[in-house]
């Protein structure tokens, strides 16, 4: 059994825990990070990489806690999209994308003109309602059958998995390490942690940050609190669609599809209670593939190229977890992103770093307490 010292250390090699490392270590902390599987081996690896900030405000027009996190996350993202490829060399293809969300029913249509509004107060976006006309002038191959369309500037998307190897190899350069383990405990004297116990050896630190998606909620056991966190499955099918390239996002209903720098049609996606199981289904294919011909039905002989299936980490309120643990001084959880991981991970990261690093924090995160699950 192998024993070492860190500063921090983070349990969970994806996004929100990458992102953390990344933060730390350029706040000169010594941290680790310890990944089971490998880094980016699940949902951080396996995503659609949309990158859709919500604007949402209380009644005096300010924004609410988790509109502040959304924002800064798409802040980071726009920072980092030049600053990892120089740090370390890797594209990660953030590229800015405008959208059209389509409306099939007139409920629908009320919808998205109530959401014009909401998509115009985020900083850098502009929205506009479009009828069905002026919606197949931008992509004529859209259903003939939707009414109306959202055509929306200032999202984005990136390719996950290199945005998670970019941020790790910057967060390495800077010193952050990588240790590959199944944690299975934490260790503690009086209310202060003191390290964790791995299957193959232990790491001494008094702090440790939680970030294991889906997983996060084995740590109920060892802080002898509820973690209320669940695994959202979710399924993208990756396609060689006939004709050109589409220039824009189409979106309806929580689905999406779009021309991505491989050139393939990334469309999806699914939201399943499935447990822990990670395989693709030829159920969700089909469910995703009825979505897509409804959005555009001329893709109807797209050849399927890839399936995958990922577990996004759900709370059961449906917020973020962000915070100290009541009770285990030194202890920090970062999780519950459900299908925002890629955009919410940098700001999570950021957050979690400056409590650790300064005690405090900018955006008010006390919504998110990991307590509240057990009041």
């Amino acid at each position: 059994m192998t024993s070492s010292v860190s500063d921090v250390v983070i349990v969970g090699g994806g996004i929100v825990g990458i992102a953390t490392a990344y933060f730390l270590a350029k706040s000169g902390v010594k941290c680790t990070v310890i990944e089971r599987d490998a880094v980016g081996s699940h949902a951080s690896g396996f995503a659609y990489g949309g990158l859709s900030p919500t604007g949402d405000s209380d009644a005096s027009g300010n924004l609410l806690p988790d509109a502040q996190v959304s924002n800064e996350g798409m802040r980071l993202h726009r920072e980092f999209a030049t600053r990892l490829q120089a740090e370390t060399g890797i594209n990660t293809e953030f590229r800015e994308r405008p959208t059209l969300s389509l409306a099939f029913t007139e409920q629908e249509v009320q919808a998205a003109k109530s959401h014009v509004s909401k998509l115009g107060q985020i900083e850098g976006w502009t929205a506009r309602w479009l009828d069905a006309a002026d919606a197949k002038a931008i992509e004529p191959r859209i259903s003939d059958a939707a009414i109306g369309a959202i055509y929306s500037e200032g999202g984005a998307d990136v390719e996950p998995y290199r945005f998670v190897l970019a941020l790790l190899g910057a967060a390495e350069n800077l010193g952050a390490t990588i240790r590959h383990g199944e944690v299975i405990g934490l260790k503690r004297e009086g209310n202060r942690v003191t390290g964790v116990v791995l299957n193959n050896g232990e790491v001494s630190s008094d702090c440790v940050v939680l970030a294991a998606g889906p997983w996060t909620g084995d740590a109920s056991s060892w802080l002898n609190i509820p973690i209320n966190i669940s695994p959202l499955k979710g399924q993208i099918l990756r396609l060689r669609a006939p004709g050109t390239p589409f220039r824009v996002s189409i979106g309806w209903d929580g689905n999406y599809a779009t021309t991505k720098p491989d050139g393939l049609l990334w469309t999806g996606t699914t939201e399943e209670e499935a447990g822990f199981d990670e395989n693709p289904t030829p159920e969700a294919r089909d469910q995703i593939m009825t979505s897509l011909l409804k959005m555009i039905p001329s893709l109807e002989d797209a050849q399927l190229v890839q399936q995958t299936a990922c577990l996004r980490p759900l709370a059961d309120d449906g917020q973020i977890v962000l915070g100290g643990v009541h009770d285990w001084n030194g202890v920090y959880i970062a999780t519950g992103t459900g299908r925002k991981g890629i955009l919410l991970g940098p700001a999570m990261g950021l957050i979690t770093s400056d409590l650790i690093t300064k005690g405090a924090t900018d955006i008010p995160i006390e919504q998110f307490s990991p307590s509240r699950f057990a009041r």
